[in-house]
């Protein structure tokens, strides 16, 4: 386990119990006391939990888990649903991509699909996406071409968000909008954590022909705070295989089509 790995997994604890022992954070981890007590050490310098004797409790300060920390949580789900989500998108559309380690996934799995590299420098997708590192890592990929929305960016997600990105994306067409989110269920729809990004990921599921949300099993039937579609605005869910089939039902009942990988 990396250390970004652990540290995912401490704030995790932490945030399901409020109260950590050091004892009990090795057991659960499979390593050492004295690693926990380093990384406990370097979490309370970023402000991300509170160091108490023997151990750690919640911060005070409500938060999101930052994306470094959650590359690591159901990766083998959500390179699957990546790889199924990327199949919906066809040659030559225009597709939005919000933030997110599923999203991230989703891009990575877009540029490798050899049915849409162009030959020379000619354009085969086009993506328009407020995230950071998505940007970064499709820059290099001649056959996409590159939309980045202007923002503020947020440090949890490398997400771009306010005025500046709202914008850009009120004039764009897409043809998908592939959304990333932190809950979605049939009475509430998709919604996110943050209002910021909830606000950008709505613009672009207004202006899209079809809209994709990516999202394992374990974002089924839940709420987060801001809402960014209702669920009639869902075209298609992609989730993985452990997604009950009550959900799944309730779910295609709604009128979304569910692929479940």
């Amino acid at each position: 386990m990396s250390r970004y790995e652990r540290w995912g997994a401490l704030l995790e604890l932490l945030a399901k119990e409020g109260r950590l022992e050091v004892e009990e954070a090795a057991e659960a981890l499979d390593v050492s006391a004295a690693t926990i007590r380093r990384d406990l050490d370097q979490l309370a310098q970023q402000q991300m939990l509170t160091r108490t004797r023997g151990g750690a409790v919640a911060h005070s300060v409500s938060y999101d888990l930052p994306l470094r920390y959650k590359t690591a949580r159901r990766a083998p789900e959500k390179q699957r649903i990546a790889v199924a989500a990327a199949a919906l998108v066809q040659p030559g559309q225009t597709v939005g991509l919000n933030g997110g380690t599923t999203m991230t996934e989703v891009a990575r799995a877009l540029v490798t699909r050899a049915d849409l590299h162009a030959d020379g420098d000619a354009t085969s997708l086009t993506v328009v996406t407020n995230a950071l590192n998505i940007a970064g890592e499709l820059a290099v990929r001649r056959h996409v071409k590159i939309v980045v929305t202007g923002g503020v960016a947020r440090p949890q997600s490398y997400e771009l968000i306010g005025p500046l990105a709202t914008g850009i994306l009120r004039e764009v067409a897409l043809d998908v909008a592939m959304l990333g989110v932190d809950a979605v269920d049939v009475e509430h729809g998709a919604s996110a954590h943050h209002e910021g990004e909830a606000s950008i990921n709505q613009l672009m599921a207004s202006g899209a022909e079809r809209v994709i949300v990516a999202a394992d099993s374990s974002k089924l039937g839940r709420r987060a705070f801001a809402r960014i579609c209702p669920v009639d605005a869902i075209d298609t869910l992609v989730t993985d295989a452990a997604a009950s089939d009550a959900l799944v039902d309730r779910f295609t009942e709604a009128g979304v089509r569910v692929v479940r990988v």
